[in-house]
């Protein structure tokens, strides 16, 4: 019996241990007309993973006449994988183009060296050659990802097997590969590792009166604190490695490549770099945006892309979509956070900066001290004060002195998802009288939020969602690889 297994047994002996609640409600059928125009894909399984028929190789393709603009945020993790590197490469030789997108579960290739990146451009070539002529504008057109175990080499034959299983249903004769939301499902469940549902979502948007429609799909149980960049983006510092979210948005929208990349960073910091399970940060860390102009309006021959300078008003609208779509698929991640039984959100308001209010957000979110209170259904919120103490502010000049948290006016609320009354548990500094069984009521609920109202000079205001930590969270990664 593992190390974990046999932890988990003597605390079962001594404590009641909360089953985690199932998460199956947040999938469901999305409406086929609800996803974008001018895009195949499928999963399958080509036997990365053990267990026989679970899918776990994904093949997008986007078949719009129109150049493809492909955007993505990368990790920053100084340990990046051999996928990343190569998407990376390509966007910077293509300068924001690409035409598909292929993706393995059950193994990382990170930290994998030189066969891992021969590997990952083996996946890019199979895939490149399942696309006609007609479509290939550049070297490579497609982007690769991979999730899973990290220091394993991929099984490289199986996947490539996958790969050219799928020519007959790219061929213009006999194309196969579906479009409808049972196509978009199987790709979604091709990106899982110890996700319990599969994440999906898909929306409609209209910009200067024409229709657009977006869909997209992530994936992320564990390792998730992503700080993801636009590519060639990195830091030196060394994070703890173990698995990975991986996302992409596909729209039938035409939008620049420059634009599209914009968009998407700002997204990106404003949902998946907002979001939080343990704290530890994944090697391969990649959202990919792909926007195929298929449904965009056309002046003769040209199609219209949404530009920021070009057409700035269309572009906000299309990037306050793509941040809203990002959102929604972030959530999903921390829902299905491993061993989660509480979804919260952390709310940070009164800082000096955005970014100030999202640095505490986030300390916040990855305190384990926080998390298992969360877990335990107790209100200490001594331990969030402790956390939010933790972060030094950003002065305002180089020369400047930084900002002081005054603890008399900080303000600490739980606001239940229900409707029912708030319940504050630190006024200016002073704490309350607290009602424990109120504030029981409170965290007994699978939503709530944690609002910290700083006071201090300027509207800084971010939030971090996360989610509790659990005996079932060990107990998973206890026995990762086995």
């Amino acid at each position: 019996m593992s190390g974990s297994r046999v932890m988990l047994k003597r605390l079962a002996s001594t404590v009641t241990i909360k089953p985690t609640p199932s998460k199956a409600h947040h999938h469901g059928p999305l409406p086929s007309s609800s996803f974008p125009s001018g895009y195949l894909l499928t999963g399958l399984h080509a036997g990365v993973k053990k267990v026989a028929g679970v899918p776990d190789l994904g093949v997008i393709v986007s078949t719009s006449e129109h150049p493809t603009a492909a955007a993505a945020c990368f990790t920053r993790n100084a340990f990046k994988a051999a996928p990343v590197l190569v998407s990376e490469e390509i966007l910077k030789d293509n300068r924001g183009r690409a035409r598909a997108i292929v993706v393995n579960s059950g193994c990382a290739n990170a930290v994998t060296g030189r066969q891992g990146m021969d590997d990952a451009w083996a996946m890019v070539k199979e895939t490149d050659a399942l696309l006609p002529p007609s479509m290939h504008k550049f070297k490579h057109e497609t982007l690769v990802m991979s999730t899973g175990v990290i220091g394993q080499n991929l099984p490289i034959s199986k996947i490539v097997t996958g790969i050219r299983s799928q020519a007959p249903n790219l061929s213009a004769e006999t194309r196969t590969l579906d479009t409808d939301f049972s196509a978009w499902e199987r790709a979604a469940k091709a990106f899982m590792t110890t996700d319990t549902f599969p994440k999906l979502r898909s929306r409609v948007f209209t910009i200067n009166g024409v229709e657009y429609r977006m869909a997209g799909m992530d994936k992320g149980a564990g390792m998730i604190h992503p700080d993801m960049g636009p590519a060639g983006t990195s830091f030196p510092a060394v994070k703890q490695l173990h698995a990975t979210l991986l996302g992409c948005i596909l729209t039938d929208a035409a939008v620049s490549p420059r634009s599209l990349q914009t968009a998407l960073t700002y997204a990106v910091d404003r949902s998946f770099n907002s979001i939080s399970v343990d704290g530890d940060m994944s090697t391969n860390d990649t959202i990919v945006v792909l926007a195929n102009g298929a449904a965009a309006s056309t002046d003769g021959a040209q199609v219209k892309e949404i530009d920021e300078e070009t057409d700035k008003a269309g572009y906000e609208i299309f990037k306050q979509e793509l941040t809203d779509f990002a959102i929604d698929l972030a959530k999903l991640v921390v829902r299905d956070g491993e061993g989660a039984t509480k979804f919260v959100t952390v709310t940070v308001k009164g800082a000096p900066t955005y970014k100030d209010a999202h640095a505490i957000a986030s300390r916040i979110s990855t305190s384990a001290l926080v998390k298992t209170a969360l877990y335990g259904e107790d209100a200490n919120w001594g331990r969030i004060l402790a956390a939010t103490g933790s972060v030094p502010l950003t002065p305002s000049t180089p020369t400047s002195t930084p900002p002081i948290i005054d603890p008399s006016k900080v303000n600490v609320t739980f606001v239940p998802s229900d409707g029912t009354s708030s319940l504050p548990v630190l006024i200016n500094g002073e704490p309350e009288k607290v009602d424990e069984v109120r504030a029981k009521e409170i965290l007994s609920l699978e939503d709530f939020e944690i609002v910290v109202e700083l006071g201090l000079s300027g509207d800084g205001e971010a939030r971090y969602w996360t989610c509790d930590f659990s005996y079932e969270y060990v107990r998973i990664n206890g026995d990762y690889r086995s």
